[in-house]
């Protein structure tokens, strides 16, 4: 059954005029009136409804059934991820909500190849919300990460208000996988550098503020695949896949 994410307010038996872009969605799958689809808006749960009306521009459901399913991990990742080249962002928001990260940290790096400017960055952020939304309405996700403002790496490092940290790096003498096996499931935020890495500085001041340095392995995972992969391999050891 298709599901669509709908930023609006969703209550049993309204019938509401679907945004634009799911409208157009609608046509795309040739769905007719009175065929059922799942609504849901990223506060939990999601609705059964069925089209009502349909038209060029108006598409209309009604909703019936509230299910409170969802498909939450029991603890929270973090994805603090330094901003990569060209598209390779939008591949790892994407992957990222597949995967159950509970928020997105976009990173500005020395190493960062890419520069945004604050408008650049504010349709950056938009761009992203509508990946993460596609993203969740194909996993089964009824919740959208927090997806945090981009942010410096030096300032945002020496943050206090936060949960543990993991700083993925080649010099880690621990593996991911053994301080893993060793702790409880909990809330974390995963580092993670961009092309070339982090400076020597930018990973002594994330150790110096209490981040745990760990390796992947023997080899060097590219920056679109490293943090991916971690959360895979803490889902399976905590138990979650």
């Amino acid at each position: 059954m298709p599901r669509f994410y709908c930023n609006l307010p969703l209550s049993t038996g309204a019938i509401i005029q679907l945004p634009e872009a799911v409208a157009r969605h609608v046509h795309v799958l040739r769905l007719a009136v009175n065929d059922p689809i799942i609504l849901f808006n990223g506060s939990g749960g999601q609705y059964n409804a069925r089209l009502v009306a349909i038209e060029k521009k108006h598409v209309q459901a009604k909703l019936h059934l509230f299910d409170p399913c969802e498909a939450e991990p029991a603890y929270g990742i973090t994805l603090a991820q330094a901003l990569p080249e060209g598209a390779k962002m939008d591949w790892i928001v994407e992957k990222a909500v597949e995967l159950g990260a509970a928020g997105i940290q976009p990173l500005a790096a020395s190493r960062s190849v890419v520069r945004l400017s604050a408008e650049r960055a504010a349709k950056k952020m938009e761009h992203w919300q509508g990946v993460m939304a596609a993203a969740a309405e194909q996993c089964g996700r009824n919740r959208l990460p927090h997806l945090a403002e981009l942010a410096d790496f030096i300032p945002w490092m020496r943050q206090q208000d936060m949960h543990r940290r993991i700083l993925l790096s080649p010099r880690g003498t621990q593996s991911l996988a053994d301080w893993a096996r060793h702790q409880p499931a909990q809330a974390l935020t995963l580092i993670i550098g961009p092309e070339g890495g982090l400076t020597d500085a930018e990973e002594n001041l994330a150790i110096a503020e209490g981040a745990v340095c760990v390796a992947m392995g023997a080899r060097i995972l590219r920056t679109e695949t490293a943090g991916l992969a971690a959360l895979a391999a803490i889902h399976a050891l905590w138990g979650e896949l």
